[in-house]
């Protein structure tokens, strides 16, 4: 692990954007930290809106500590949580070309989730409840207030959509924060507009996202020892959850991420560096399909894998039909390389530096310490970020068995 940090911290002087930014000297990082923080707290005191515009965030990318694995929990078939590694699934490695057929189970051996249920911070806050000592011991602080020792706590998938937000055209998003114990949570609202979608959604649509559910299916073994069985039911309320601690700039973060699975060999580093991401996507036939596919594509790849330090991510091409036709593997450090050429392509210290600043621009509204109290904030396409105050709302994020358990 070190070592691949080491070749990392070359490859950075090089390609600066490409690993986690890391301090060689202690008192450099907290010297450093010190301008960055009050930079970054002037810029956003009184501000009543954030910029979403590109050239803003093309500074210098930003200190993005190496995540490390806290904990983990598994989701059953029923989305019961259990505080284990039950659901954890191992990496077996397909043919170059497999000739696998997503389509298979879809109308006989296919149990969804219902999307409709909205599971806010939930299973992330049983993990809390119960790893409430370890995360305390692991984060001492001088801060009586702050319990946890982190500023903020979310899910993986929430960062994602931050930092994709100043290259996304189509969807807008709606975040709900509540400060407790001097820690910020947020939590995902649904917009109308997603909402819509989802109601509306076709059959073909539905059938494939359930191609990337099947695709898992064929390369995965229920056990260290195991090979896959294509031939078993496909449930969508099973997951592994991996629970994962950073600091992006001067914000300490908790937050967790679904795992695909991991590799078999016992040597591996450890989690999160022997995680495996699984993908599937539409198999590419012309140079306007391979700059469409680096375009959006791998910027939404790359920020769900880089964030929690997933190393690769494993894609399956298919075509119309949904048969996996090629198996390529994509090191996440070196997607920045690969759509260097893309004129006018994303650059990942624009999406790092704004979902810093947006990190920083939730700090300087939500000062209230009190888990009845939502700042919604929200964002659409080609506007500035906004946000409205909510006290006793059905934006409430915060269960009342979280807040008296913590108390």
């Amino acid at each position: 692990m070190a070592e691949h940090y080491r070749k990392a911290q070359h490859r950075e002087q090089h390609h600066p954007e490409t690993v986690y930014k890391r301090s060689r000297d202690l008192s450099v990082d907290y010297n450093t930290d010190k301008r960055h923080r009050s930079s970054a707290e002037d810029r956003h005191r009184c501000a009543l809106t954030l910029s979403t515009h590109r050239q803003q965030y093309e500074r210098n990318f930003p200190v993005y500590k190496q995540p490390v694995e806290v904990g983990g929990f598994s989701l059953d078939s029923h989305r019961n949580f259990f505080n284990d590694y039950r659901q954890m699934r191992y990496y077996v490695q397909p043919r170059k070309s497999p000739n696998f057929n997503l389509r298979d189970g879809y109308n006989d051996r296919f149990v969804k989730r219902d999307d409709g249920v909205k599971e806010k911070l939930d299973h992330l806050l049983k993990w809390i409840l119960a790893n409430k000592d370890q995360i305390q011991s692991r984060n001492q602080t001088s801060s009586s207030s702050c319990v946890l020792g982190v500023d903020f706590v979310t899910w993986r998938g929430h960062l994602t959509k931050l930092l994709t937000t100043p290259y996304e055209t189509q969807e807008g998003w709606l975040l709900a924060a509540s400060r407790f114990k001097d820690t910020i949570y947020i939590s995902e609202v649904e917009t109308e507009t997603a909402r819509i979608n989802r109601e509306q959604r076709s059959e073909r649509h539905e059938e494939m996202m359930y191609w990337g559910y099947k695709f898992e299916q064929y390369i995965c073994a229920d056990d260290v020892d195991g090979t896959p069985d294509p031939g078993g039911v496909v449930n969508t309320n099973e997951a592994f959850c991996t629970v994962v601690q950073t600091r992006l700039a001067e914000h300490k973060l908790l937050f967790s991420g679904e795992v695909d699975c991991r590799v078999k060999d016992p040597e591996a580093p450890p989690a999160p560096s022997c995680y495996v991401e699984l993908k599937t996507s539409a198999e590419i036939c012309t140079p306007k399909q391979r700059s469409n596919f680096h375009r959006y594509k791998l910027l939404k790849w790359w920020a769900q894998s880089f964030l929690p330090g997933v190393p690769q991510i494993v894609a399956g091409f298919r075509d119309h039909e949904g048969v996996v036709v090629s198996v390529e593997t994509f090191q996440t450090s070196k997607i920045s390389q690969l759509i260097k050429n893309e004129f006018n392509c994303w650059k990942p210290t624009v999406c790092m530096n704004f979902c810093s600043d947006f990190l920083s621009f939730v700090k300087s509204v939500v000062k209230e310490d009190d888990p009845r109290l939502v700042y919604l904030f929200a964002w659409d396409p080609h506007r500035d970020v906004t946000y409205t105050v909510h006290r006793d709302s059905q934006f409430n994020i915060l269960p009342e068995w979280y807040v008296e358990e913590m108390k």
